[in-house]
C-alpha cells in the first residue's frame, strides 16, 4: 500500500518515516478492551506495546516519552532527564494540537511538529507495536531504529504499573 492511498494521519507517518530511512508496517486492528487483549491480538506481549505520551513543559513546549505496555511515566525520573521541574500531561484537546493526532493514536512519526523524543530503556532492543495516527491501526517498527531516526534520549524513565 502506498502512502497516498492512506488515511491522512497514515500518510504522514509513512511519509515521516520514508523521508528518515525508518521501515514502518502499518495494519488494521479491532478495538481492544485492555492492553492484553490488544497484545494478544496482535500477537505480541504487553511489554511490546509501545504508548506515545505527549508531556507539556512549564514554558508551553511539548516532547514525546514513549513507553511500554505495563509501564507509567516516572514523573521524578523524567524530569530529571529533560532537566526541568515540572511536567504534565495535557488535556487531549492541547495533545491533539501539539501533534495533530488525537490520544490512542498518538506517534512521534508526522507529528505537526517534531518534538524532542524521550525512550524508556526497556522498550529497545526489539520489534515494537505504537499508534500509526489513526483509530483502528497499529504499526510496527525496530525500537532501536526509531531510536536512531529520532535521534531520542534513552533513559530509564518509567516504573511499573
Amino acid at each position: 500500500m502506498t502512502h497516498e492511498s492512506l488515511p491522512e494521519g497514515h500518510a504522514r507517518v509513512a511519509a515521516d518515516a520514508a523521508a528518515r530511512g525508518l521501515a514502518v508496517e502499518i495494519f488494521a486492528r479491532p478495538a481492544a478492551n485492555s492492553l492484553e487483549e490488544a497484545a494478544t491480538l496482535m500477537g505480541i506481549t504487553p511489554q511490546d506495546i509501545v504508548k506515545s505520551l505527549v508531556v507539556k513543559r512549564s514554558d508551553g513546549t511539548f516532547l514525546f516519552a514513549l513507553v511500554p505496555g505495563g509501564r507509567s511515566i516516572s514523573w521524578p525520573k523524567l524530569r530529571t532527564v529533560v532537566g526541568v521541574n515540572k511536567l504534565q500531561m495535557p488535556k487531549a484537546e492541547v495533545a491533539l494540537e501539539a501533534t495533530g493526532y488525537e490520544r490512542g493514536t498518538i506517534t512521534p512519526l508526522g507529528s505537526t511538529t517534531a518534538w524532542p523524543v524521550y525512550a524508556d530503556e526497556s522498550m529497545t532492543g526489539h520489534k515494537v507495536a505504537m499508534g500509526a495516527g489513526e483509530h483502528g491501526y497499529s504499526m510496527f517498527v525496530d525500537a532501536d531504529a526509531l531510536v536512531a531516526a529520532y535521534g531520542a534520549v534513552v533513559a530509564d524513565i518509567s516504573v511499573p504499573q
